[in-house]
């Protein structure tokens, strides 16, 4: 069975960086984070033309990229399904590394965080290897271990191309050192099919995303039936505990909230899970009235508070520095 962080103060787990305060994954953001006291930061992982995996939250990259501002790659602007949905933009499988070095980031929701979009053209998009030597580095410095937390972004979808995120991530992972069950690095998917497949290839900390609505992009390509509210359920939860050791969960499975926004009674979710020897980890956690329900409008440490008291393991936060407060004070 796992052990669980009850005892201690849950992990702040930064949400693709310190993304409230710079563009979400890029080197600042995650550099920012450590500073602010995260204790993991979270890349997600999508994988270039020649295989190299990168961080961006989608494989379409004109939402956080200027791509649409370099002419010579107008010709790579082109539509695809992922995971079901038609998208239309640049897909980080048409670049090569070196393409993709040339762009630069930006911000994706400027008119929430219109104060990020000061860095918008200064930042790249960093691999996965430049995001661990970073983590080590700054681990030195403040001498306080560092974890990663990368996601296999669409893993059902890469492997469908000969991009399998898999090998070439637990590859990365062996070859900097994190090996065992203990090591500072827990991989997540929404998915289950990979999770499953990766557990009996590593001994690394595996995390089963949970949403609070659909279902497994391979559910719905295999057939299968089970949505992620049959996950969710005892019986699901043994299921997960098998191959997985956390469970990275939407917050509105822990505490609903009703049609106008504000929060009903608690399920028994957290209880549930670690019954079933499985950390709990929430997201995500952020600062602005627009993702917070009515009961903590302009208090978003008010949230922090709930959930903490909740028992959860871990938080994925925007705003690092809010949640690392808030997981240290004693309630």
């Amino acid at each position: 069975m796992t052990t669980t962080f009850q005892d201690t103060s849950p992990i702040i787990i930064a949400h693709r960086g310190a993304s409230g305060y710079r563009p979400e994954h890029t080197l600042a953001a995650y550099e920012l984070a450590i500073a602010l006291g995260a204790d993991y930061i979270e890349p997600d992982l999508v994988s270039t033309k020649d295989g190299i995996l990168i961080a961006r939250h989608e494989n379409e990259i004109s939402e956080t990229t200027n791509v649409a501002s370099h002419p010579e790659f107008a010709h790579l602007q082109t539509t695809k399904i992922i995971d079901g949905e038609s998208k239309t933009g640049w897909f980080t499988e048409d670049f090569t590394l070196t393409e993709l070095k040339t762009l630069r980031a930006k911000e994706r929701i400027p008119q929430l965080r219109s104060q990020n979009t000061a860095y918008d053209g200064l930042l790249e998009i960093p691999t996965l290897q430049e995001i661990i030597d970073l983590v080590k580095v700054k681990s030195g410095e403040i001498n306080r271990t560092i974890g990663i937390y990368p996601e296999t972004k669409h893993p059902t979808y890469f492997q469908s191309i000969g991009l399998a995120l898999e090998a070439p991530l637990l590859t990365t992972l062996t070859a900097n050192g994190y090996q065992g069950a203990n090591a500072p690095v827990f991989i997540q998917s929404f998915e289950v099919g990979n999770l499953q497949d990766l557990s009996t290839k590593t001994d690394l900390p595996l995390v089963q995303l949970l949403n609070d609505s659909g279902k497994p992009d391979d559910f719905v390509v295999s057939g299968c039936e089970r949505t992620y509210t049959d996950l969710v359920t005892a019986s699901g939860l043994a299921e997960i505990a098998k191959y997985a050791q956390a469970v990275g969960i939407h917050k509105n499975l822990l505490v609903p909230r009703d049609n106008n926004g504000k929060l009903r009674s608690p399920t028994s979710l957290v209880i549930d899970a670690h019954a079933a020897g499985l950390l709990v980890h929430v997201w995500t956690f952020r600062n602005e009235d627009c993702f917070l329900p009515l009961d903590f409008q302009g208090n978003p440490q008010g949230e922090y508070e709930l959930f903490f008291n909740l028992g959860v393991d871990g938080v994925f936060s925007d705003y690092p520095d809010t949640a690392a407060y808030h997981a240290t004070v004693q309630w």
